[in-house]
């Protein structure tokens, strides 16, 4: 981007020009595991950045490991790229929201608050990303150089400019951040409540020793029981698992419940080999292949034709199974794309979608294993594999109220994930057109300059 693409209140200005600072982090010694143990400062890693803020890291280090090492504490609203990794890694953002330490593969910009907004200067970069990009060199492991960065320009609006842009786009990325958050709670939500009833029985238990079989409200009447639902909901559930185990051919397990191998189940269709399958003049699927499921968008995916049986066609909400090389059990919510070989669709005319997405959650692990045992070849498992994992089926009744309390928490998953890559998408579309200045966001007339220029509405 040249001065002359941009307004004339506008100006081209290096990175190191509008930050009191640009450095890297450091990592302490892995040869004293003990500074990665009961750590309280957070310490982040290129792979955690992912274009959006950060609130914690998922490791921590001490202050010894501080004191010992190149690592040092950023402040909050400090901006990290990457600069080092594959080419989904390279040159990826993002925001510190507390003070943490970072690796020696981060590098830290801390904007001067008087000159630019750190939020509109995460954006810029995002929006100039390209150019970087040009930049960068290696093979598999690619890498940019800290003084690249310093010298990288973008444009930078008057600071009130910067921070009505900043608003605009941040205000979707405030809420695709509040559905990921939502989104674990209840992803986490569902596997406890998988893990209690088909793993650990805890309402069978808790009846066989005369124990309620889920905490009783909090207060007079209200509160949430143990699994975070209504606890009216849980006892309701709660009475219809049996009061007595007995012995199957997977050890002690509720009395009356059927096992079932996991393809009886469910069906596990494999995708087709999709480059016979090119694009011609006509529509074009985007081609859902593992990296695809692994990043859950289509973005950047390999194009075939739309002579595809309908069980072939992926849509929202589908449960898809890579059962090669990197083996995932995905919520599909990336759109309308094709079943490439490796993956499985799985669908089932008896049971719902929580249950066989659970289930066959719940034997990842054992997939991994077996995958990661074929030494000489691409790790994968086999449909025996499949035939040997068996599954509890509760009678219909308890099934029934079982799925009245999980259905709504993967729809809720599912609505959350589409409404986030739709948010997504109008952030995407709305960047370059801010960045360029070519759409105005005037404080006073914002919300209804962004609606005509959009088309959403008539001036």
């Amino acid at each position: 981007m040249m001065a002359a693409d941009i307004p004339d209140t506008w100006q081209m200005r290096s990175v190191e020009s509008v930050c009191t600072r640009v450095t890297t982090g450091g990592t302490p010694s892995r040869r004293r595991p003990d500074f990665f143990v009961n750590g309280t400062i957070p310490w982040f890693k290129t792979g955690e950045l992912k274009d959006r803020l950060l609130f914690d890291s998922e490791e921590h280090i001490t202050e010894e490991a501080l004191e010992s090492s190149s690592a040092k504490v950023f402040p909050a609203n400090t901006v990290l790229m990457a600069m080092y990794g594959d080419g989904d890694t390279i040159t990826t953002l993002g925001v510190l929201r507390r003070p943490a330490a970072t690796n020696q593969a981060c590098c830290a910009m801390m904007p001067d608050p008087d000159t630019c907004d750190w939020r509109y200067l995460f954006y810029a970069l995002k929006h100039t990303r390209p150019a970087l990009l040009r930049v960068v060199v290696g093979g598999a492991q690619r890498n940019l150089s800290g003084t690249i960065i310093r010298q990288h320009e973008f444009p930078l609006p008057p600071l009130a400019e910067q921070k009505a842009i900043a608003a605009v786009l941040g205000a979707l990325d405030d809420k695709i951040e509040l559905n990921r958050r939502m989104n674990a709670t209840l992803e986490a939500m569902a596997r406890a409540l998988f893990q209690s009833w088909f793993v650990d029985f805890d309402p069978v238990r808790a009846k066989l020793d005369g124990r309620a079989p889920f905490p009783l409200p909090v207060g007079e009447g209200q509160g949430e029981g143990a699994s975070g639902l209504p606890a009216a909901l849980d006892l309701a559930t709660a009475a219809l698992f049996p009061e007595h185990l007995e012995e199957t051919a997977l050890g002690h397990t509720p009395k009356g419940w059927e096992v079932r191998s996991l393809d009886q189940t469910a069906h596990y269709l494999n995708g087709l080999a999709l480059q016979k399958y090119p694009p011609g003049d006509g529509p074009t699927l985007p081609v859902i292949k593992i990296a695809q499921l692994r990043k859950g968008d289509s973005v950047g995916a390999d194009r075939c034709n739309t002579d595809l049986r309908p069980e072939y066609i992926v849509q929202d909400g589908d449960v898809l199974f890579s059962w090669s090389g990197s083996l995932e059990v995905e919520l599909w919510c990336g759109g309308p794309g094709a079943l490439n070989q490796h993956l499985f669709k799985v669908t089932s005319p008896e049971f719902p979608k929580w249950f066989y997405y659970l289930w066959t959650l719940y034997h990842l692990d054992e997939f991994r294993l077996i995958a990661a045992d074929k030494a000489t070849t691409m790790g994968h498992i086999q449909r025996g594999h499949l035939t040997a994992a068996k599954v509890l089926i509760p009678p219909r009744a308890l099934l029934d109220a079982m799925t009245r309390t999980m259905s709504p928490l993967i729809d809720q998953l599912i609505a959350n994930r589409v409404q986030s890559r739709t948010l997504a998408t109008l952030r995407d579309t709305l960047l370059p057109k801010l960045l360029s200045g070519e759409l105005s966001v005037a404080a006073a007339t914002c919300k209804q300059e962004l609606q005509v220029q959009l088309g959403a509405t008539k001036p």
